[in-house]
């Protein structure tokens, strides 16, 4: 392991406005975050600092094809805060082939990599033509049969054959999480009669399309529910001030924890550490502490 960022207080030159600048009760894991996006490549020691200054402790770095899941690992060799996943996700679906499918068992085998994916079914968009995700997704499927490796899971309108592919394989699974759920009770039953985790975020807190999770966000039992920005994207609707660019970093994650608490009728600190636990646990990112 090799260096961990200079520490950069919040309170200096931050492009987080003032108000925004809360820390978590407990320390926190995102679960999801797209740090290998361009619009970090400039200040990403600088967001890590915050990230920190806000008690988010651990990040977990989204792979969702090969370039970016072999930057993710890279990432999570050079910051001790980081862990990555590796993936292909169904938008890049068509590009599933057998060079690929090795390059990603290889990135497997990286202590760094803590998850296969993001891997699964994204109906709303069809950027891949549907059967080429569902052979997508099997073979990852396959893949984390293979590893042990657990599997973060992308899904969007697409709950029913997502759970009809996840019952063939849950077997063989040790673990899997549907990230940044967005679906109706009925699917998150589904996920959850399955032993899945449930992955939130600031998505709850859009009075467009995500106030409807509000009426049964507290059905998802704690120790299977952990908290991610999915960052720079998904920033959440109600923040107190506005940030310029509006792109969303991990140092907000404590915002996400807040609200979620709120609708489940928990406190912060509760939440915030219950999460906390599954992530490692889910992860096996104490395991992986050595890296």
């Amino acid at each position: 392991m090799s260096d961990t960022p200079q520490h950069e207080s919040i309170h200096g030159d931050s492009p987080l406005p003032e108000a925004l600048r809360i820390t978590s009760p407990a320390p926190l894991v995102d679960i999801g975050a797209n740090l290998t996006h361009e619009s970090f490549a400039q200040d990403l020691e600088a967001t890590l600092a915050r990230a920190a200054d806000a008690n988010v402790r651990s990040l977990v770095v989204t792979g969702a094809d090969l370039e970016g899941a072999t930057r993710a690992a890279e990432l999570a060799t050079r910051f001790a805060s980081l862990h990555a996943t590796a993936g292909l996700h169904p938008h890049h679906a068509s590009d599933w082939n057998l060079d690929l499918e090795h390059a990603m068992r290889e990135l497997h085998q990286q202590k760094v990599v803590v998850a296969v994916g993001e891997c699964g079914l994204d109906f709303h968009r069809d950027f891949s033509p549907r059967a080429d995700q569902e052979r997508a997704l099997e073979a990852q499927l396959a893949l984390a049969a293979e590893t042990g490796l657990p599997v973060f899971l992308h899904e969007r309108d697409a709950g029913r054959r997502m759970l009809e592919m996840l019952h063939e394989w849950r077997d063989r699974l040790s673990d899997a999480v549907v990230h940044c759920f967005t679906g109706d009770r009925a699917t998150l039953h589904g996920y959850l009669d399955l032993d899945l985790h449930i992955g939130q975020t600031g998505w709850l807190s859009d009075e467009r399309r995500g106030h409807h999770l509000r009426e049964f966000v507290a059905d998802i039992p704690v120790e299977r529910l952990m908290v991610e920005t999915d960052c720079p994207y998904l920033l959440p609707r109600n923040l107190p001030a506005k940030i310029k660019g509006r792109r969303h970093e991990p140092a907000l994650l404590p915002w996400i924890v807040r609200e979620l608490a709120y609708w489940r009728g928990e406190s912060e600190a509760e939440l915030a550490q219950q999460t906390t636990l599954t992530a490692k646990r889910f992860f096996r990112l104490e395991e992986d502490a050595g890296k």
